[in-house]
Formats: C-alpha cells, structure tokens, sequence
C-alpha cells in the first residue's frame, strides 16, 4: 500500500476497514486520508450507519460457540489489540451516537453476517440489503457504463473468481454498470441495469458453503417489499433484486441465465 490515497480508493477500502479486514499499515493510511477528506469522511460515516441500520432490520441470530471460536482465533493478536484510530471528532460524535442507538434498540449483531446464512431467508434479506446500498450511494457504481465488455475486465484482479455475466442489456433493460460489494463474508460483482426508473441489482458471487438454491429455474420470493430471484449456476450463486414487477424481473433472469 502506498503512502496516500486517492478518493476513489479509500472509498474502496471502506467496507473492508469497517469488517476488520485492512491490516495495520493500509487501516493507518486510510484513517490518514478520511482525517484530511471531509468528503470521504461524510463517505465512511453514511456507510457505516447504514450498515448498522440494514443490519438491524435482519432476524437476530445467537453465534455458535464453535463460531465464536475460529473468529476469535483469525483475528490477529495485532489487530484485536490495535485501538480504533481518531479520525475526526465529527466522525467519531456520529460513530458514538450511531453506536447509543443501536444499544438502545437491542444490539447489532455483530457476528450476524457469518452467523445467519443458515437459512434461505437471510441469504435474501442480505441481497435486499445490497440492494439498499447501492440505491442509498452519491455514486453507487465504479463503473458507469452500457458496454458489457468494459465491465467483465474491470472485475479482474478485483475478486477471487471470474464473474459469469450473460447479458450485456438491451433497450428493455439496459446496463448502466457495476462497481463489488461484500454479499456476507465474501466479495460479489454487483451489476446494476435499469428499467425505466427503476434500478435493478444482480449479485454474483461464490456459492459454496451457502444454502443457495439448486436446479434448473430460479426461486422467486419478495422481501421488504422488492421482488427477488435466485439461482446457481457453475458454483456461482445469483440474486437479482429490484421493486420492478415481478414478471419483468422474471424476463430480465431469464437473459441472465435464471
């Protein structure tokens, strides 16, 4: 890592920053960029709050003790020991209050994200929550673009697996670009296509380990109000959310493969 940081890469880093993930030296460069960049600060606290609020909208799930075990024992004796870095009294009044709240209002589970993907039902809430993100973001896509083959390449090196995305869009739905995300503990390409005003989000990422379904067709299902279709294909699980029509994202994952 080098010593500074653009916008556009700290920006990057900022979910990883927020699970834990930076090692010492990059989280020091990024504390440093967020303290001399008011607009990625205001960045990194949106995010962190509604990281916070999606995840209380999720059902509250114990940890396994076994579970609570192997993360105790990844997580480096540095990082555990390492104390938040100051970043602002601004960020930190909003990380404190953000912080109260959640108190108040029961607890966020913490460990929700690894602990939860046992059932159908939360693997669709996350896709909802992915989905929220990218609506809730200035500038939700890395990539704004209609062309499909400048969007695959843009995933390399960027994820430890090759996206299979089947549809470039069309007139009906056409494709306005794609930026990563995490879906729960792992990276996803997230591609974004639109329909008239709506915005529709397609997850892809690895499937193993998850209760993904299985088969020929999609599953369809609705949560919060959005309609959401899921599938698998060549290990790669898929999840297509949007508030459009059900049919018509019915059509768009049949392009897609679904």
């Amino acid at each position: 890592m080098t010593a500074e940081l653009d916008c556009v890469r700290a920006r990057r880093l900022l979910v990883d920053d927020h699970r834990g993930r930076l090692d010492s030296p990059t989280a020091a460069v990024l504390a440093s960029h967020l303290d001399g960049c008011a607009e990625c600060s205001r960045e990194d606290a949106v995010e962190r709050v509604l990281t916070e609020q999606l995840e209380q909208k999720l059902p509250q799930h114990a940890a396994p003790l076994a579970l609570k075990r192997r993360l105790a024992a990844s997580i480096p004796a540095a990082r555990r020991a390492r104390p938040e870095p100051a970043r602002g009294a601004g960020r930190r009044w909003v990380l404190a209050a953000t912080a109260a709240a959640a108190l108040v209002a029961g607890g966020v589970p913490l460990l929700l994200w690894l602990a939860a993907p046992n059932t159908p039902r939360a693997l669709t809430a996350e896709a909802v929550n992915d989905h929220l993100r990218i609506l809730a973001r200035a500038r939700p896509l890395d990539v704004e673009t209609g062309d499909v083959h400048q969007v695959r390449p843009w995933f390399a090196g960027r994820l430890d697996f090759a996206p299979v995305i089947a549809f470039g869009g069309d007139a009906e739905f056409p494709l306005r670009g794609s930026t990563v995300e995490y879906f729960l503990d792992r990276r996803a390409a997230v591609v974004v296509y639109g329909r008239r005003l709506h915005t529709i989000t397609l997850l892809v990422f690895r499937a193993d380990a998850l209760p993904w379904p299985r088969g020929a067709g999609a599953a369809a299902t609705r949560e919060r109000g959005f309609n959401v279709r899921l599938w698998r294909a060549n290990g790669l699980g898929y999840a297509l959310v949007s508030d459009l029509d059900a049919a018509e994202l019915a059509r768009l994952a049949a392009r897609l493969g679904g």
